[in-house]
């Protein structure tokens, strides 16, 4: 999904747009996957009850499964998708949420210093965190962005400069 054009300056071009890695959704898919088996382990054996509850059992089985797919696994999925990371030539954008949406915009010529880490699981998984120093502000930090090393050196690209060893911080586990 192409960040939108009418939200770019003229001759603003987008260079990386990426939602957090995956890995993200790795809790929620094993409460799904529990909250599934698990409820139809329980439906199935409510449902070879021979007792006048068996219904109301099996009503309670699958309301409480939906509860807790709302409660897990829905606001993750929804959280992953509405984040969005872009570097494009002359910023760089975040924007999260859906009833809450917030954003930080920081441009090319402010930004003095970008550093990445990953941590041996991040490597497995191709993420890691970003952090980005601008003129005048704390470093700012974005966790799980997808080839975070390829992202790292866009960011240098666009800022002007070719990465050096220095800027490079890897954390090893």
């Amino acid at each position: 999904m192409a960040y939108p054009d009418e939200l770019l300056s003229e001759g603003e071009e987008v260079r990386v747009h990426s939602h957090p890695h995956g890995k993200m959704l790795i809790g929620p898919v094993i409460v799904l996957a529990v909250v599934l088996g698990g409820g139809g382990w329980l439906a199935v054996l409510a449902d070879g009850l021979d007792q006048p509850w068996r219904k109301v059992a099996l009503i309670a089985i699958g309301g409480l499964a939906l509860v807790l797919v709302l409660w897990g696994v829905l606001p993750a999925c929804v959280r992953w998708r509405t984040t969005h990371f872009i570097v494009t030539t002359e910023r760089l954008i975040v924007r999260e949420g859906v009833i809450k949406r917030t954003g930080i915009d920081i441009p090319m010529a402010r930004i003095s210093s970008v550093q990445f880490r990953h941590s041996v699981i991040d490597r497995m998984f191709g993420c890691g965190t970003l952090s980005i120093e601008s003129a005048s502000d704390e470093p700012v930090t974005f966790d799980d962005i997808p080839r975070v090393e390829w992202v790292h050196n866009e960011i240098y690209q666009q800022v002007g400069h070719e990465p050096s060893d220095h800027d490079y911080l890897t954390e090893r586990e």
